[in-house]
């Protein structure tokens, strides 16, 4: 073990190193089996199979749609039927979705099979959250980060990975190249599976039919807190500014007469600079107010997106990207945090759905959003829109989250 991990996991005791390690490896694997199953092969499979431009789009859009839906009822289901269940059942999907490309010879076949794909993620996300959130409440910000950081490593291999493959069987006939690529993803979720079998939870729920009335009970109690309610915000406002940058970025640097080679160098650096510090800012988030940290986060995101149409120098596009990486680090972390100070232990896993439903409301909203006001009016409008929403929900937040939070069952919301 290296000095670097000796002082992020050595202070805890052994148990909850084993938890740790095993979580961590869950969210590496498993990123890296979702992430080369889109980046880059996706839309090279799909244009292979003879889909036009208008299918390729509706097939990348609609993975994200399975964690707008599921994320919440699955959070539900975790707090009343236990994690380890809902973990199995996202091992499941995460094995053998990847096996169903493989299969594949007519593009529409790829809409069902990437929505029941991303139903994958949908569950792992807010589920091993929660898990974190209740297993290390003194240090959940740190032990965050630290989860976060482990599924970044994956999410930045798994693209070089894919491509490299995609490369050496280029020779190779037909779709070989591209169902090489799923079958090594399938092989990247096998230790996912096995690693969740390992986990033993220390209280399993036991398994009974929830009743509606469950799901309609957490929903309430989530959107009638108004921190839960601004936190949620702040996630949707910085996705939603993440989702206009990693979309629209490509097409300035290509204005501004930059090739492919630098979006690659400048999308690394970001999710370098973001695995960085993630560990470290939700050690802070422990030690801090964890309130103050969102808003200086989402303030310096939304800077950086409304700074975009003004650079034109490869170096100001790269502090840019590295400011927008250092504000998104300290906003996301510390706001699944607060969630878990906020919202009441027996309905984590609920919590941490909504979360992560809305976050992926705002990734899907704004590529959307934004590319209707490029198109109508040019690129500096266009980002200016994710500024005024991060500078009205930094306001709302502050609002909202004044008082200091009192601990989760009281009636002050």
């Amino acid at each position: 073990m290296g000095g670097v991990e000796r002082r992020m996991i050595g202070h805890h005791s052994a148990p909850d190193r084993r938890t740790m390690y095993i979580l961590f490896m869950i969210g590496f694997f498993a990123i890296f089996s979702t992430t080369i199953s889109k980046n880059p092969v996706l839309p090279l499979f799909s244009q292979a199979l003879g889909a036009g431009d208008a299918v390729i789009g509706l097939v990348a859009a609609v993975s994200p749609l399975a964690g707008i839906l599921f994320s919440f009822p699955v959070g539900v289901l975790s707090d009343h039927l236990g994690k380890r269940r809902l973990l199995i059942v996202s091992g499941a999907v995460f094995l053998s979705a990847p096996l169903l490309y493989l299969f594949i010879s007519d593009p529409l076949w790829l809409i069902p099979v990437r929505f029941f794909h991303g139903m994958a993620t949908a569950i792992l996300g807010p589920v091993i959250a929660a898990m974190i959130a209740v297993r290390f409440p003194e240090k959940k910000g740190e032990v965050l980060g630290q989860y976060s950081s482990a599924t970044l490593i994956g999410r930045t291999l798994a693209p070089l990975v894919g491509g490299v493959i995609i490369s050496f069987f280029v020779f190779y006939p037909g779709l070989i190249p591209y169902r090489m690529v799923y079958l090594t993803a399938a092989i990247a979720a096998v230790p996912v599976v096995v690693l969740i079998l390992f986990y033993r939870e220390e209280t399993p729920a036991p398994l009974t039919v929830l009743p509606f009335s469950a799901f309609r009970r957490s929903f309430v109690t989530f959107f009638t807190n108004r921190r839960l309610r601004a936190t949620a915000l702040v996630d949707m406002a910085t996705y939603f500014a993440f989702g206009a940058f990693e979309t629209f970025l490509p097409l300035v640097l290509l204005s501004r007469g930059m090739g492919a080679y630098q979006t690659g160098i400048l999308f690394a650096a970001q999710t370098l600079i973001i695995a960085v510090t993630k560990p470290s800012f939700g050690r802070i988030s422990d030690q801090v107010d964890k309130r103050v940290q969102i808003v200086i986060g989402l303030f310096v995101l939304g800077c950086s997106v409304a700074a975009i149409p003004f650079a034109s120098a490869f170096t100001a596009f790269l502090l840019i990207s590295s400011l927008l990486a250092l504000g998104m680090s300290l906003s996301t972390v510390a706001t699944s945090a607060y969630v878990a100070d906020v919202a009441q232990k027996e309905q984590m896993g609920a919590s941490m759905g909504a979360l992560s439903s809305i976050m992926d409301i705002g990734h899907s909203a704004g590529p959307l959003v934004t590319g209707i006001v490029v198109a109508a009016a040019g690129f500096g409008p266009g980002f200016f829109v994710s500024f005024l929403i991060a500078v009205a929900v930094c306001g709302f937040f502050a609002l909202s989250v004044r008082e200091p939070a009192q601990r989760p069952g009281s009636q002050y919301n």
